[in-house]
């Protein structure tokens, strides 16, 4: 007998008895340990293991209810909350941080920083360690796949930052900045866009470049792809050789550090920005105002996403069920500098 209550049998007929791992090894094909570990250790088991246990567990009716068991004896919440950031060094996390921080703290809770290095195997890891010492997890830029992060939102509260999955709560910005930036472009003559791409395991990386692509045929752009590439400064200045061999009178790039990457290479070059090439970066970073020249950029309200995301967070915890069909989204705007051409005075009117 398991911990898990009886459940139905198919077509009407009395309960059965309880479901436990072993029906669900059975119908997954795998050992119970293994089954075990896929509830239990996540990061212990592949993405593809995890979600055909998954699977299995939801066809034969098996409910774990780990967060749940609890006895007379066992630890008092921690009140600690875990921040996971796909890169401690870009500065773009810096203000998720101190959003999050800032409204963890406001609500008795203590925050705990970890860095994934843009590795889905370390943010399991990370997470295998951390899972039974907090009450709630909230990942950002995560690398992961969707079925891992659903099975692991099935153990301890869970929101997801700067990118949709879906059955888990997530805060992502929207595509109004990308949106102006394509206007931007058009409004002065620069209809040949390249978007120098961020990480393939990035989501964020696929919306920009659907977004700029939604947006192009009714401004009469030709954007095209380049990449990926690694989403820093050497990042950028690998994308910059690649554009340099076919360039383009726009380029929209991932994230500010490509861009700033990409404007240090294409200078050298002997390319004037933003005479030659217009560029626009994302994420509107404290370093983009400080390069020469000072870069525009997508601004995402950072601060307001770590927040806003540690309030769904604690919702969760108190047993409420925020929608986990659609991403809560925060609107994002287009910052312009040197970096690309002033609009023409009916334009910008």
């Amino acid at each position: 007998m398991t911990e898990d209550g009886p459940l139905p049998a198919a077509d009407g007929a009395a309960p059965t008895d309880r479901v436990t791992i072993y029906d669900v090894a059975r119908a997954a094909g795998v050992a119970p340990s293994t089954v075990s570990r896929a509830f239990a250790r996540p990061g212990r088991v592949t993405a593809a293991t995890a979600e055909k246990v998954r699977r299995a567990a939801e066809q034969v009716g098996y409910r774990p209810e780990m967060t749940q068991r609890r006895g007379p004896t066992a630890r008092p919440p921690a009140r600690t909350i875990a921040l996971l950031v796909a890169d401690i060094t870009n500065p773009v996390f810096i203000d998720i941080i101190r959003g999050a921080e800032e409204a963890v703290t406001a609500a008795g809770y203590t925050l705990l920083l970890a860095n994934t290095q843009e590795s889905d195997r370390l943010e399991r890891s990370i997470l295998e360690r951390v899972l039974d010492s907090v009450d709630g997890l909230l990942l950002t830029s995560s690398r992961m796949s969707d079925a891992g992060i659903r099975l692991i939102a099935r153990q301890k509260p869970t929101v997801v930052l700067n990118r949709f999955v879906t059955g888990v709560p997530c805060v992502v910005g929207d595509a109004t900045g990308i949106r102006h930036a394509a206007e931007l472009f058009a409004a002065a003559g620069r209809s040949r866009v390249a978007y120098l791409a961020g990480p393939e395991a990035s989501w964020a990386n696929g919306v920009r470049w659907r977004a700029l692509v939604d947006a192009a045929p009714g401004l009469g752009l030709r954007p095209r792809q380049l990449g990926p590439f690694a989403p820093d400064i050497a990042g950028g200045e690998a994308a910059a050789a690649a554009w340099l061999a076919r360039p383009t009178p726009a380029v929209l790039a991932y994230n500010d550090l490509m861009a700033i990457g990409f404007q240090r290479a294409v200078l050298a070059a002997g390319v004037r920005v933003p005479e030659d090439v217009a560029v626009v970066g994302f994420d509107d970073s404290i370093l983009a105002g400080l390069v020469v020249p000072a870069l525009s950029s997508i601004a995402t309200p950072l601060a307001r996403i770590g927040a806003t995301a540690v309030h769904h967070l604690l919702a969760l915890e108190r047993g409420s069920h925020p929608a986990v069909d659609r991403p809560v989204l925060l609107p994002t705007r287009l910052v312009e500098r040197r970096s690309t051409p002033a609009r023409p005075a009916d334009a910008a009117g």
